[in-house]
């Protein structure tokens, strides 16, 4: 029976028909079918190799087992045509998985003509996506069956940006830029993570990719772009909901990463590791923001590692930020 299972599979992967299997996440695109082929391929070859060693090594060592002190059963000889056996076929299949393995990563790392283009920036601890009209998003939206180019950067430390149901993983560098490429072949929503340790928060480092179709793409595109008509606090929250939803909570009042915002604005003698701030105004929340580490809430000082947003957002943006946690009541 297990014979049959492995030589089924085996000729599902050696026809490009692999389905994918319950212990992978789902295939999202063409790449991820080419990933899943290989490795089922590996898996499988794998297994062939254990039970023929294996299976070998305790058939022999109870068929030569010597009987007595004057067995002389168990002194055989080298046989130079096995030999040459046992080191050919693993090297020629050494070589045939090298070379699948390569047209995969050619594929995988040859950026497509004419994709559509999105900057993607990481920082602790968040994804930014910044596509050409200027509009950001917190998650990564794209069109489906459309070739995308994800340009990759960081603004502080290393991070890798993840995406499981694609089988694309890449760094995102700090004072460099490295790409990703996809074609996503069905609508819906996949879970993107950080996969290179960044500090605190890492493991909370995670977003959504979000397919939709070419209509539905160009809509949300407008509507992203329209944003700037929006009030001041509305638009403070959607750069929350982009830049500081890993850190701290807007609608709940307990402590995430850093504090709750959550009736923060005006709050009297709020205490800080120096001391208390008397009034919790305007100033101080902009200070907050570009200069974390000036005045750090009391209990965050240890494990507060907030980034300066200084040089990073705009003085409206700023202020739109200002703006939404005054709301925050």
């Amino acid at each position: 029976m297990l014979l049959w299972i492995i030589k089924n599979q085996l000729f599902k992967v050696l026809v490009g028909q692999a389905e994918a299997q319950s212990f992978m996440p789902a295939q999202g695109s063409e790449i991820a079918k080419s990933v899943d082929s290989l490795y089922s391929f590996l898996l499988i070859v794998s297994l062939i190799a254990c039970v023929i060693v294996i299976g070998g090594m305790i058939f022999f060592a109870i068929k030569y087992k010597r009987k007595s002190d004057n067995d002389k059963t168990a002194y055989i000889s080298h046989d130079t045509r096995l030999e040459i056996l046992w080191s050919v076929i693993p090297l020629v299949i050494f070589l045939f998985v090298f070379a699948w393995g390569w047209v995969i990563y050619h594929e995988m790392r040859t950026m497509p003509k004419d994709a559509l283009e999105i900057q993607v920036m990481g920082q602790q601890w968040n994804w930014t996506a910044e596509y050409k009209n200027g509009v950001k998003s917190g998650e990564i939206v794209i069109p489906v069956n459309r070739d995308v180019k994800l340009i990759l950067s960081s603004s502080d430390v290393i991070h890798s940006l993840y995406i499981p149901t694609f089988r694309i993983k890449q760094d995102a560098v700090p004072g460099r830029y490295t790409a990703l490429s996809l074609k996503a072949e069905g609508t819906g929503e996949f879970h993107i993570f950080c996969t290179e340790f960044c500090g605190t928060s890492h493991s909370g480092m995670m977003t959504k990719l979000r397919v939709l179709s070419q209509a539905d793409f160009d809509k949300w595109l407008a509507e992203e772009g329209d944003s700037a008509s929006l009030p001041l606090a509305e638009r403070g929250k959607k750069l929350f909901n982009i830049k500081c939803t890993a850190c701290h909570y807007a609608n709940e009042d307990k402590p995430k990463i850093g504090p709750s915002l959550q009736h923060l604005f005006g709050q009297e003698n709020h205490p800080v590791e120096s001391g208390v701030i008397k009034v919790v105004d305007e100033n101080y929340i902009r200070e907050s923001i570009l200069y974390p580490q000036a005045q750090i809430a009391k209990g965050y000082g240890p494990r507060s590692a907030m980034t300066a947003f200084q040089g990073q957002l705009s003085e409206k943006e700023v202020t739109s930020l200002i703006e939404f946690i005054k709301t925050l009541k």
